[in-house]
């Protein structure tokens, strides 16, 4: 079983309860996806059982769990984020990255941007790139409080290895709390050309 998906049912098993365990049961182990989507639709359906389908659906390759996850991936609870992103990773919806990117980019729900930046740099993206330049540029404010995503910003870039991003990496040489990460992502973009005279 795919770890995220073994995480991810233990901690929904629990949030359901007891009093909810056959449904749980069902939706955790039925092969129809039509009655998985059907949940996302459904009216008063507990956001336990709409994270189970929406998941589901995302790992069989699915779009009807788009939205779904979009919508967890930018959810309060890191959890609920961190298994969207792995769903939406796998569902192969074209949609993706420019909704991560604009997720990652909306500084009104920065606090919640770890996870798009994340999804961005495993999508490897066209969006991606200049979505992690764009949040990684506003975190140089005096005292930002999101060191966690500006970090995950210079790692990304660094593991995505594109030249654009060598300038807000230079920059981000200059913030202490992000030195030695802006170092490290500098070293892995591809060298320099020196022009010929």
């Amino acid at each position: 079983m795919d770890e995220e998906l073994r995480s991810l049912t233990q901690r929904l098993r629990h949030e359901a309860g007891a009093a909810a365990s056959y449904s749980y049961e069902r939706l955790a182990s039925t092969d129809d996806l039509d009655e998985l989507a059907d949940v996302l639709i459904a009216p008063e359906q507990r956001l336990w059982a709409r994270e189970l389908a929406a998941f589901r659906l995302g790992l069989a390759g699915d779009r009807r769990a788009f939205e779904a996850l979009v919508l967890l991936l930018n959810h309060r609870d890191p959890q609920r984020c961190a298994a969207a992103a792995h769903a939406l990773a796998r569902l192969g919806d074209p949609r993706t990255a420019r909704a991560a990117a604009a997720l990652a980019t909306n500084e009104l729900r920065v606090a919640y941007a770890l996870h798009p930046v994340r999804l961005l740099v495993e999508l490897r993206a066209p969006e991606s790139v200049p979505a992690l330049i764009t949040t990684l540029a506003r975190r140089f404010r005096p005292h930002d409080p999101y060191r966690r995503v500006a970090i995950a910003c210079v790692d990304g870039l660094g593991a995505l290895g594109d030249e654009r991003a060598r300038p807000v990496l230079n920059e981000a040489l200059a913030h202490p709390p992000l030195a030695q990460a802006a170092a490290g992502a500098l070293k892995r973009l591809p060298a320099q050309r020196t022009p010929r005279g």
